[in-house]
This record gives structure tokens, sequence and C-alpha cells, in this order.
């Protein structure tokens, strides 16, 4: 069996076995109000499965051999974090070669985290081994028919753990505070193609094998199984695609080699060997996800001209803030999404240029400003309370665009040269390890506000992380290119010029999303049928665009793309341009009886955790 290994102690194993050799934690485990699991007397340091995907039971089988490190020498017990998983027996070994069968039981169930399952260990159990299979609706997993992808002759399946869906697909200790090193067998349909998160072992047809050398925390544990292809795109970049999507996506990414470059020159070396790229069927609930090694992105940024390609220098952004340092709880999201947010434009700022860098900011802020507008208080905290809560709550544009913002205002504040080194130490400091808010601003508070206490005083940091809201003299991006798209906008606005005679000539993907965010909320049919004439906003293959014209549409009664909003509901399952349609669909009692019938149809191929946004839409 793949995985069997040699007679070694996990002591051994931990400092000898160069396959899968963590880094050293130098930080405590932190207490996760979201995982039932016990890592702080023992902790799942490596995870080997063997698993087959069987498509027509929509569900994968097999084992999961977990790597014990037995901090406190009077635990008994493992417990770790599962949902929906079919459990068929567990066993426990001591050299990963001799095992006997292990007493184990299920807590009880929790809506939103599941069960935990308890594993009785004798005192000498170093390994677990799990025999068991997912459930064929497993939040964590999405399976698609031929139908549903692009080629439509074969099947698909993708994972998406990020925050507590691992545990829906693997027995583990679901928590990002808990970092493991993993390997893999993946046994497919002999047509089809495994990827991981991980470094390709071998492969022949229907049999794949992985191995992740550096820690990681399970939300990044990732699979995809289809009908793929690859594309190089540089010397450690590639694109992985259905056959008709590879080389339009290879073109859309061919700068991704030099984004790596840009961000090693800015906060040190890329240290995950390969960056490549997934592109996945439309029904990808999210952008992008930043698996190590192997990001996942949505095909809706495949707009032909680049414009949307921040999203890779975001997930590229990953590398350092995310996936090298993690945040060690949900409740600390902000350290990777806001450090990652202010990562990925100063990437576009090194190889786009500080206009376009200007106008992505710009676009942040507004997008912020109008979701804050109807969050609750207490959602528009950065270090925020999710006690009872699911953690995907969380996940709003508060801990990305107000974490950036705030450090932002650092950079300005302490000068870019002092702030970049303080960046690079960050990162070295917390290499492969998971740190709360806690770590992050008493190093801060060391490194950095120690420095120039005078210039400290202008950060006011408690306001930033603790309370809700942005805090006066919080930075607003502006952009020379958006004074002259709001000239535009006002002039058509108040009838000087038809819309056919705005001077539009060569504008980006953002300036036409702010000219649509600068008109007014309510329009005449009439105006729609204007703009719609001069840019054919609604024929637009560009998905950001076209997003944004049909929210307007559906706000002002627009006819004539009630068609083309169908199309995209049924077609589009990126969470971030869906959300705002049914929100602005059910507005209306016959805006809400549309969505309902839309949804109806549209709802199978949407991912488990987009399904669970749109019911709580439209109950």
């Amino acid at each position: 069996m793949y995985n069997r290994l040699p007679l070694l102690s996990l002591t051994v194993f931990l400092c000898a076995c160069s396959s899968t050799k963590p880094k050293p934690m130098t930080l405590p485990i932190a207490k996760d109000i979201h995982s039932f699991s016990n890592p702080q007397q023992i902790a799942v340091r490596h995870a080997d499965l063997d698993l087959s995907v069987i498509f027509d039971q929509k569900t994968l089988q097999g084992t999961a051999v977990l790597w014990l490190d037995r901090t406190d020498p009077r635990a008994r017990q493992l417990v770790l974090d599962t949902r929906d998983l079919q459990i068929d027996e567990t066993e426990t070994s001591h050299d990963n070669s001799k095992w006997r069968e292990a007493p184990f039981h299920f807590g009880k169930s929790d809506k939103i985290l599941g069960r935990a399952l308890a594993i009785d260990l004798p005192a000498d159990a170093r390994f677990v081994r799990i025999r068991y299979s997912t459930d064929p609706s497993a939040s964590g997993l999405q399976w698609l028919s031929p139908a549903q992808t692009a080629g439509k002759q074969h099947p698909f399946l993708f994972s998406q753990s990020e925050p507590i869906a691992a545990r829906s697909w693997i027995p583990l200790q679901d928590s990002p505070g808990v970092r493991m090193t993993y390997s893999a067998h993946i046994k497919t349909p002999a047509e089809l193609t495994a990827v991981m998160s991980a470094e390709h072992d071998a492969a022949s047809k229907g049999d794949f094998r992985f191995h992740m050398n550096e820690p990681i925390p399970p939300y990044l544990i990732a699979i995809s199984v289809g009908d793929l292809a690859f594309q190089e795109t540089g010397k450690r970049t590639g694109v992985y695609a259905e056959p008709s999507v590879v080389a339009k996506a290879a073109k859309e990414f061919e700068d991704t080699e030099k984004m790596i470059e840009a961000a090693e020159r800015l906060f040190g070396p890329y240290r995950w060997g390969r960056y490549d790229l997934l592109v996945l069927p439309p029904s990808f609930p999210f952008g992008g996800m930043e698996n190590p090694r192997l990001t996942f992105a949505t095909p809706t940024v495949l707009a032909g001209d680049k414009s949307l390609v921040s999203l890779v220098a975001h997930e590229l952004a990953h590398s350092w803030s995310g996936n090298l340092v993690t945040n060690a709880t949900w409740r600390d999201f902000w350290l990777n999404e806001g450090f990652t947010v202010y990562i990925e434009r100063r990437i576009q700022e090194e190889v786009y240029g500080r206009a376009r860098e200007g106008m992505e900011a710009a676009l942040g802020r507004q997008e912020l400003e109008h979701e804050m507008a109807g969050l609750d208080p207490k959602d528009q905290v950065l270090h925020i309370d999710l006690a009872g809560r699911d953690p995907d709550d969380g996940m709003t544009l508060v801990p990305y665009e107000k974490g950036a913002l705030l450090l932002r205002q650092i950079e300005e504040t302490f000068g870019r040269e002092r702030f970049d080194k303080y960046l690079r130490g960050y990162f070295d400091r917390f290499a492969f390890q998971s740190i709360t808010t806690a770590h992050a601003l008493a190093y801060m508070h060391e490194n950095l506000f120690a420095e120039a206490p005078e210039l400290a005083a202008k950060i006011p940091l408690d306001q930033w992380v603790n309370q809700p809201g942005l805090p006066p003299g919080a930075p607003d991006p502006k952009s020379d290119a958006f004074g002259k798209v709001q000239a535009q906008a006002s002039a058509w606005v108040k009838g000087t010029v038809h819309a056919a005679q705005l001077q539009t000539a060569g504008w980006t993907t953002q300036e036409w999303l702010h000219f649509l965010r600068s008109l007014p909320d309510k329009l005449s049919a009439k105006q729609m049928a204007e703009l719609d004439a001069a840019f054919h906003f609604t024929a637009s293959g560009n998905d950001e665009i076209l997003q944004q014209w049909l929210v307007m549409s559906v706000r002002n009664g627009y006819a004539a793309a009630d068609e083309k909003l169908g199309d995209f509901l049924l077609t589009v399952g990126r969470r971030k341009y869906i959300k705002p349609l049914y929100e602005e669909l059910v507005k209306t009692p016959a805006g809400k009886q549309r969505a309902a019938s839309i949804y109806e149809r549209a709802r199978p191929g949407y991912h488990p955790m987009a399904q669970t946004t749109i019911d709580g839409i439209l109950r």
C-alpha cells in the first residue's frame, strides 16, 4: 500500500523524513472556536490520503493515515472534525505498519461545525488510519455533470475547503492554526486527470500521486479531477484547464511569471516551487482560491485583455500572506486578506503601473463603503467576533479592503522603504506558521512602531482593528483617470451630450465600472436603452461589466436585459456576481417570484457555498 512507510517513530519522522519534513512550529496552536479538535494535546502533523474518485456515486472512498504529535502524554483521545462523513473503521499503530482496531464515536451534530470524531488511542499510538467515504452533498466538493463543463464530454470534480469545509471530505483537525504536510494517492477514471495543491510525484492513467513538503492549514488541501490540459506560461508557471479553454487562459495569464518576480523583489523569495493556475468551470463560487502551487480560478476573469488579472495578483500574493503566514483562527482573517489585497496592488503597480493600481484601489474603497453601509457595526470590525456564527459570515469586504487601507496608511506614514523592510521581516519571522491578531500587532509594535513613536502615534490602531467603520483620515485612493470618467458621466446625466458622443475610447474595465457606478441609481427606460445602444452592455463579454449592468437593469426594470440576466444566473456560480443580483431581484414581489423561478433551475449547478448564500436571500 502506498500509505505504508518505513518503521519510523513520529519523532524520527519529523526530524529526518525529507519528503514531508515540516518546519518547526515555534508558536502554540491557538484555540479555535470553529473546531472540535484537540491539537493542543495531540496534533496531526501529516496526512497520507489514499482515495478513489467515484463519479457515479459522487463520493471519495479510501483511507486517511494521520501522523500524530502527542504533546500531552496523558491524552488518550484524538478528536477530529467531520461533516457528513461515513466512517467505516478506525485503527491505530505505533509504527505505521502493524494496525489494530480502535474504538471511535461521534459527538453531537452541529449545523455549522459538523460532528466531532473521537478516536481512543493506546499509549503507544503514533498513527491513526481511518477508512471512510464522503457524502454526495459534501460541502467542500462539487461534482459536475458533463453538461456543466466546457467540453460537455466528461464529469468534473473540484474542492473548496475554505473556511471549514475540508472536514467534509477528510477527517482531520480542520483549523487554520493546525499546520500539516500531506501526501496523496488518487485513483480516477482512466480518461481523467487529477491535480492537487501539492507536487506531482507520479502519474499514469487513472493513478496519481502527490506530496506537499511544507506544513499548510487544512483549508489549503485541494483536489480537482477532470478532462484537463496543461500549457506552460513561464519557467515555473502554467495553466490547467479544459482543452477548449487552456489556450485562452494561458494567454490571459501570460504575465504570471512577471508577477512572481515583482513580488519577490518586494517581499522576499517565493517558497512554493511552482505556481500554476487551474481554470475551473463557471460554477466555482469564488474568483479564486489560493491553494499552494495551484491556484483555482474562475473562468469569469478571462476577459481577453488581462483587465481582470488582479485576481491572479491577489491569489499569488497569498503565497506570502495567507499561505506562508496564516490566520490562526477565522476571527483573524484580516491577516490573510488585508495583507493580501495590499500586496496584490503593489504587484499590480510593479507590472502594470501606478495608474492601474490607483483605479483598483479607488474601486476597492468604493465597494467597501457600499457594503459597509448595509453591515451591522459588529461586522465592520477587523478582529471580528464570530462566536456561534459560521466563519463564512466574516468573509465580507471588511477584512479585505479595510485591512488593506490600514496597511496603506501605515506605508504612507512610515514611508514605503521602511514598511517594505518591515513586511519582509514579518514574512521571515512567521514563515510557515499560523498567528493571531495579537501576534501580528505585537510584532508590528516591536519592529516598526517602536522605531518611530512619533509616527506610530498617527495610526489609530485600536480604532482600525477593534471598532466599526473607517477611522477619520483613512486613505482615500484617487485616480486621475476616474476624474475624467466622472466628467463624462456627469455630462451625460445632465443631458449635455448623448451617450454615443461620450469620449470613451481606450477605457479599461476599471474605467467602465467607475462610469456605471457613477450613474444615478434610478434611470429611465429611455436612458438605459440609450446606454445599451451606445455601448452594448447587455452583450458584453466582460463578466465584471456585465454583472454591474445587470444589477442596474434589475433595479430599473430594463426588460431588454431580462433574457441575459436569466442566462447569466443559470451559467455563472461566482458568489460575488450572483448574490447582488438575487438581492436586487427580491426587492419587489415580481422580482422575488422571478428570482425563485430562476433559482429553481440554477441551484443544482451552484456550489454548496453559493447555495447556502442564495437560500438565505430567498427564504
